[in-house]
């Protein structure tokens, strides 16, 4: 007689059974997502890739020095320093 009652899922069972379908296709995207950008992404100068930073070749001196400044690479004296190097001798470092 247990058996004639209602053979399909109670109201909490709808819940889970949705919840998870959810959280199975949330995955699902994620990891989709998550591939197509690892085999996607372009290693090219200029970029920052896997904590490490490439100049492109338009990039001056002075704006290599400008964002090491800047990434706390070195101190304002350090910068101020090689600045005046690099406008003193600027046309001499480009004559290689």
């Amino acid at each position: 007689m247990m058996f004639w009652y209602d053979h399909g899922m109670s109201g909490w069972g709808w819940f889970g059974a949705s919840l998870g379908m959810i959280v199975f296709w949330g995955l699902i995207i994620t990891v989709s997502v998550l591939l197509y950008r690892a085999f996607t992404r372009s290693d090219t100068a200029g970029s920052v890739s896997a904590g490490t930073w490439t100049p492109s070749a338009q990039t001056s001196p002075e704006q290599l020095l400008a964002e090491r400044f800047a990434r706390g690479e070195i101190d304002e004296e350090e910068y101020q320093r090689r600045l005046r190097v690099l406008r003193s001798h600027g046309a001499d470092l480009t004559k290689h």
